[in-house]
């Protein structure tokens, strides 16, 4: 009976001491439309929305504005609708934006500098793009649906390399730390490390996943991966080490710490995101309150989150119980 005792004790001691913290939003902003992509510079939200605007977002008062609105474009039975921005960065007072050209499904890709817009790739490229990043001030690193990279100079408007990269379709991809390497996830599972500035491939992670990978994130050695198969993975690219969570739902979007302490992923079917320690992996947090299915999350720092989903919020996450008043 004593044995007993003790052992009930350990189990509840066990389980007290690993129960994740629930964290609910610290604070909401309000979009035109669903979210497609987000950033954080300089302690600026920019968001790409459905509704085909640029916002941003000023973090120290929390005031917004209106960076570009576009015009509607005709969709194949010609009725107008709001010309959707898939993904957006920004750099040295340049933005990136990545919208439907509103022709045949093909991709607009365009720079805006004060206030100008300059199209880098329009529908005559007849290119699917979907995601597309800065390396730097003067270079792109995009993908298209076909799962074909490209490396482009758009300074000197010189194409550096395209090159297909799988025969399966293209997800999404992440740039680490310093952007000499990306993470680049297809629907076969199997996530591929590159070279930024010569595309060549570094390694073939496999086993990670066992279908469509909908999301992958990146810093300096750490890779996630959130997939169909509600794996929510990762990767250390330094010494090898891999695993991963298995989530109740689609893991639909993931996200590192900047010192690279914990692990966010999306796994569960009320769109909470689960917050686990890289060293330890246990799980810390639980961030209730999203909406809907989320579509880009990010750390602001590694206390500070913001996520944004298929409606017109973005949410912003405190971990910190401090902070959180």
């Amino acid at each position: 009976m004593r044995v007993y005792k003790l052992l009930l004790i350990s189990t509840i001691l066990s389980i007290f001491l690993s129960a994740a913290d629930i964290i609910k939003p610290f604070k909401e902003l309000k979009a035109d439309g669903a979210v497609n992509d987000i950033v954080i510079r300089n302690n600026k939200l920019i968001a790409a929305t459905d509704g085909g605007s640029i916002i941003e977002y000023n973090l120290n008062d929390f005031t917004s504005k209106t960076i570009i609105h576009l015009a509607k474009i005709k969709d194949f039975m010609g009725d107008e609708i709001d010309d959707k921005i898939f993904s957006i960065d920004y750099t040295d007072g340049v933005y990136l934006m990545n919208a439907d050209s509103g022709e045949g499904g093909f991709a607009k890709l365009s720079i805006i500098k004060n206030g100008k817009v300059a199209t880098l790739f329009g529908a005559d490229k007849r290119l699917a793009i979907i995601k597309a990043k800065f390396t730097d001030k003067n270079h792109i690193f995009f993908a298209d649906l076909g799962s074909t990279i490209y490396y482009y100079d758009f300074k000197n408007h010189k194409m550096i390399y395209s090159k297909s990269i799988s025969e399966s379709k293209f997800s999404d991809f992440a740039l680490n730390n310093d952007k000499s390497q990306v993470v680049i996830a297809d629907e076969s599972g199997i996530l591929k490390l590159v070279d930024i500035n010569s595309g060549k491939l570094i390694k073939e992670i496999k086993r990670q996943h066992l279908d469509n990978v909908f999301s992958v994130a990146f810093q300096k050695n750490w890779i996630t991966g959130g997939g169909q198969d509600r794996r929510a993975s990762y990767y250390n690219v330094k010494n090898g080490t891999h695993g991963y969570f298995k989530g109740n739902f689609l893991v639909y979007a993931t996200a590192i710490s900047p010192n690279e302490k914990y692990f966010l992923y999306a796994m569960d079917s009320d769109n909470s995101m689960k917050i686990y320690d890289s060293d330890t992996l246990s799980q810390k947090y639980i961030l209730k309150g999203q909406k809907s299915i989320l579509t880009s999350v990010k750390f602001m720092d590694n206390n500070t989150i913001f996520s944004a989903s298929h409606d017109d919020t973005i949410m912003m996450w405190k971990l910190n119980k401090q902070e959180q008043k």
